[in-house]
């Protein structure tokens, strides 16, 4: 085998494990989507960026309008794994202010308030 074709072979290889491992997380975050969306109505924000970790964060609503279940996907890689948020919990749309639940962490800050604000 050349060192071209040895090249090749490599970056084959490593194209199929990041389509089957991008696979596993979608796989992951969608059983925790249906899980949230069970609990209630449900809203979802994520924050922008191409060199910086992405994070989606999704709430589920009740009828009187508390969190009654999140999670918070965080990550740079195809390793990252939805993380409940508990924290939130019981807490009115209202409530949720970004600036002082996530203080120190803009791109959470970005992902709540796009989570929190009501679909029409």
């Amino acid at each position: 085998m050349t060192s071209a074709s040895a090249l090749i072979f490599c970056a084959v290889l490593a194209w199929l494990a990041q389509i089957a491992l991008g696979w596993w997380q979608l796989q992951r975050f969608n059983r925790a989507f249906d899980r949230l969306c069970q609990q209630g109505t449900v809203g979802v924000g994520r924050s922008t960026g191409r060199f910086k970790p992405r994070v989606v964060l999704a709430l589920a609503f009740d009828k009187d309008e508390n969190v009654c279940g999140g999670f918070l996907l965080r990550g740079l890689t195809i390793f990252a794994s939805p993380q409940p948020l508990f924290m939130l919990n019981g807490m009115s749309r209202q409530q949720l202010m970004t600036g002082v639940i996530f203080p120190k962490d803009p791109n959470v800050q970005t992902a709540l308030s796009l989570a929190i604000k009501p679909k029409s």
